[in-house]
């Protein structure tokens, strides 16, 4: 899942900035956890090998992680719940970290989603970036360059040349 949010990510922020990014990020985000969410819930055999000995009902976390996943999604894209849904999937991909790290120490693949051993490392800090997003997408955190400089916008505004006379 991971790489698949890398990739799409990338191809999303590639796009020229502007008001639709954000947007076009919340559903990238929403349009991926759809997937991977079902994918949960009709194959979990495939999943069970990640989880950690010390996870209770495994079959039962990997079919709740898969509505999680569902739910976070939808959740980003109505308004009301988008604040929330962001924060809970930004938790949530903090919680499958211990599954990421089994999966990198101990060489698990994902059937039918084979990956080589780097992929499977360069989840692990990946984890970031994904919560990242989910928080992003969820307008609770700002753009790097928006925090840096909250009043660049407006001053380079003010030192444009007006146009119009």
């Amino acid at each position: 899942m991971v790489l698949l949010l890398l990739v799409l990510g990338t191809v999303l922020l590639a796009l020229p900035p502007g008001p639709g990014r954000r947007a076009r990020m919340r559903l990238g985000l929403a349009v991926v956890l759809g997937f991977t969410g079902t994918d949960h819930l009709v194959n979990p055999w495939r999943y069970l090998p990640m989880m950690p000995e010390i996870v209770p009902f495994p079959h039962g976390v990997v079919l709740a992680t898969g509505l999680c996943e569902i739910l976070g999604g939808l959740g980003l894209l109505w308004p009301r719940t988008r604040r929330l849904a962001g924060t809970l999937l930004a938790v949530f991909f903090v919680c499958v970290l211990p599954a990421n790290i089994k999966a990198a120490a101990q060489g698990i693949m994902i059937v039918g989603l084979e990956a080589p051993a780097w992929a499977c490392w360069a989840r692990i800090p990946a984890q970031a970036l994904v919560v990242w997003w989910a928080l992003y997408a969820a307008g609770i955190i700002r753009p790097p360059a928006a925090r840096a400089c909250p009043g660049r916008l407006a001053a380079s505004a003010a030192s444009a040349p007006n146009r119009l006379s």
